[in-house]
């Protein structure tokens, strides 16, 4: 085989790990259904918050790309007005320049009150528990993607796909909106899939406490 082949297989998925990932997907269980279970009080509260400030839908699903190839749908509190989706065509230029660089806006004016604190703590992402507990998702893993980001990936693709996207990340828990570009993103998430193991998980989930506690590079 080639060094050029060798290196095209290599990139095409990730190594298996079954002990790995039978310690790593108990862990998601148990832990997503305790959360779920201790947090439905503040659940209450959340919902009760977005639904006095616009009087909106208290959820916000969106179409993501899982392991394998998988499409799901991507729980989170809602932190956009509800036309959020239809806003992006009255974007400036300037704005829908770097909407399309990094698939978001450092200002982003579909954001509601509500929704920058919730985005500022990320309490927003909180009911993606429920995703963990469903198997679209991990605690710990490469941030979940749309199609078209998958694209990004190139050659590297398919090994992104190995996977369960994370709640959070290598790239969540040391580099998340601080990053300008995508590319460095994107080569983060790769590094984790080559290189995960239980230390590398235990350590990004202490650095995601530290991140979201600190509030550093919160958009």
């Amino acid at each position: 085989m080639s060094a050029n082949a060798s290196s095209e297989k290599q990139n095409t998925a990730a190594p298996s790990k079954p002990v790995y990932r039978f310690i790593k997907r108990a862990f998601d269980i148990v832990c997503s259904l305790l959360a779920l279970i201790l947090l439905s009080p503040f659940f209450l509260i959340v919902s009760v918050c977005i639904k006095l400030g616009d009087g909106g839908s208290v959820f916000f699903r969106h179409k993501r790309i899982g392991k394998d190839g998988k499409v799901f749908y991507l729980a989170k509190f809602r932190s956009m007005v509800p036309n959020a989706e239809e806003l992006i065509k009255s974007f400036t230029p300037e704005q829908q320049e770097e909407y399309n660089k990094n698939y978001k806006l450092e200002n982003d004016p579909r954001i509601t009150k509500v929704g920058k604190v919730l985005r500022k703590t990320s309490i927003d992402e909180i009911p993606q528990f429920y995703n963990i507990l469903k198997g679209d998702m991990s605690f710990v893993g490469p941030r979940p993607v749309t199609d078209d980001e998958t694209k990004i990936f190139g050659s590297n693709r398919s090994l992104l796909l190995s996977v369960r996207p994370g709640l959070t990340g290598y790239w969540a828990a040391f580099g998340r909106g601080e990053l300008t570009g995508y590319r460095r993103r994107r080569a983060m998430e790769v590094y984790y899939v080559k290189n995960r193991s239980l230390w590398l998980d235990i350590k990004i989930i202490f650095m995601t406490f530290a991140t979201v506690f600190t509030g550093r590079g919160s958009r």
